[in-house]
C-alpha cells in the first residue's frame, strides 16, 4: 500500500488551542494498518481529545502491548513517551511507570486479544488496583496480525472467512471493568466520533482507572456476511 508524506506547511488559519498548538502537534506516524481500518479512527479521537483538553504532548505516557490496536499510539501523540509491551502485559508495565513517576497523564492501548486472552488477568487487576490511568481497547473480536481468529470478544455464532463457527460464549470487558471497581466505564464505536471524543476527554479528565471499549470492526477478517 502506498502512503503520502503529511505536508509540513501549515495553512496560516490552521486552528491552533490555547498553547499554540495544531492537530498536527497531536498526530504521529502515518499509519500502516489496512485502508478503513477502525483503529485509524480511534487514534483520530485520541488526536482531536488531547488537542481539545489543551494537554502537552510531553505530559502523557502512552504504552500497549502486542496486536494491530498496539500500533496505533505510534499514530497519536509522537512528541510524547511511550513503551510497547509484551502481549498482555501493558497494565502491569503501565502500573510501575505510575508508580514511579505520577505526574503524567497515562494512556494505555491495547485489544481483545491483548486484554481479554493472554492479558486478561492483567486487566483485572489494574481495574482491581485502581491504577490512575486511561485504558482503551480497540475491540474487533479477532486476532488481526495473525490472520484472523476468533478472539475471546468475538460473538457466539459468529463465521470466520473460512466458515468456522464461534461456539464459545463472549467476555465483556464492559461487565469485568464494573465488577472489579473501575470508576469510570464506558463503551462505544469507532466510526462515532461524536460520541467516542468526549467519552476519551472524560476519560483523561478522570482520577482512577478509567475503562472505554470501543467496538472497532476489522476491514479485512469481519468484513463478511457471516460475521457479526
Amino acid at each position: 500500500m502506498t502512503y503520502f508524506a503529511k505536508p509540513r506547511l501549515l495553512r496560516p488559519d490552521t486552528p491552533r488551542n490555547s498553547l499554540g498548538y495544531t492537530r498536527r502537534d497531536y498526530e504521529g506516524a502515518i499509519s500502516t494498518l489496512c485502508a478503513g481500518c477502525g483503529h485509524d479512527s480511534i487514534s483520530a479521537a485520541v488526536v482531536q481529545a488531547c488537542f481539545d483538553l489543551e494537554i502537552e504532548p510531553h505530559r502523557v505516557a502512552k504504552l500497549s502491548g502486542i496486536g494491530c490496536s498496539s500500533k496505533t499510539p505510534d499514530y497519536f501523540l509522537g512528541n510524547s513517551h511511550g513503551f510497547n509491551t509484551t502481549h498482555g502485559r501493558m497494565p502491569s508495565v503501565l502500573t510501575g511507570a505510575a508508580l514511579a513517576n505520577r505526574d503524567l497523564l497515562y494512556l494505555g492501548v491495547s485489544g481483545d486479544g491483548d486484554s481479554a486472552s493472554i492479558g486478561i488477568g492483567q486487566f483485572a487487576h489494574a481495574m482491581r488496583r485502581g491504577v490512575n490511568m486511561t485504558y482503551i481497547v480497540e475491540n474487533n473480536g479477532v486476532y488481526g496480525l495473525t490472520k484472523g481468529q476468533f478472539s475471546a470478544t468475538a460473538d457466539k455464532g459468529s463465521k470466520s472467512k473460512r466458515g468456522v463457527v464461534n461456539n464459545d460464549t463472549p467476555i465483556d470487558l464492559v461487565a469485568l471493568a464494573l465488577q472489579l471497581g473501575a470508576s469510570y466505564v464506558a463503551r462505544s464505536f469507532s466510526g462515532d466520533k461524536e460520541q467516542l471524543i468526549p467519552l476519551i476527554k472524560g476519560a483523561m479528565r478522570h482520577r482512577g482507572p478509567a475503562f472505554i471499549d470501543v467496538i472497532s470492526p476489522c476491514v479485512t477478517f469481519n468484513n463478511h456476511a457471516g460475521s457479526t
